[in-house]
């Protein structure tokens, strides 16, 4: 995956509703447009890297990044959970996703209890992941210093 470190940023949209409902771990959907723009190289999939809301403090977050077997989605989609306990909603922020690294393929559970377990192991190592010099360095990349409402893909 030679497109990683990968940057990119866009307005948060109403995803499924599951996130939080259904598994208790919120997330951030972008819209189609930032998905869509993905580079080819980076397959589905669940990731690990760096998230801000608005111009706001940089959080470690894991984004899983595909069909979503469990739920058979009919749409790629790109869902993001901060690590960081907000007050509110922030449907409309701009979101900006410094992505740094892989964990494993996206695959289908038998129970929505699996699927949970899966991602909040995602999450532990994800946790250990960012904290290595090479991850951390990039927590205070310049991307996210850029002032708010400039939608980009890339860096």
């Amino acid at each position: 995956m030679r497109s990683l470190p990968y940057f990119c940023r866009g307005q948060v949209v109403r995803g499924f509703g599951r996130g939080s409902k259904q598994l208790g771990i919120p997330t951030a959907n972008f819209p189609e447009q930032v998905v869509d723009n993905l580079p080819a190289d980076i397959s589905t999939g669940i990731y690990y890297g760096w998230a801000s809301v608005g111009s706001g403090d940089v959080h470690k977050m894991v984004v899983s990044i595909g069909w979503n077997p469990y739920y058979k989605n009919l749409k790629k989609s790109m869902e993001t959970h901060i690590m960081h306990t907000f007050k509110e909603d922030f449907y409309g922020e701009i979101l900006n996703v410094a992505i740094v690294g892989y964990l494993r393929p996206e695959k289908n559970f038998d129970s929505l209890e699996s699927l949970i377990s899966a991602i909040q192991g995602d999450i532990e190592e994800a946790n250990k992941r960012l904290d290595l010099p090479e991850h951390l360095k990039l927590k205070d990349d310049n991307f996210f210093q850029v002032s708010k409402g400039k939608i980009m893909n890339g860096h």
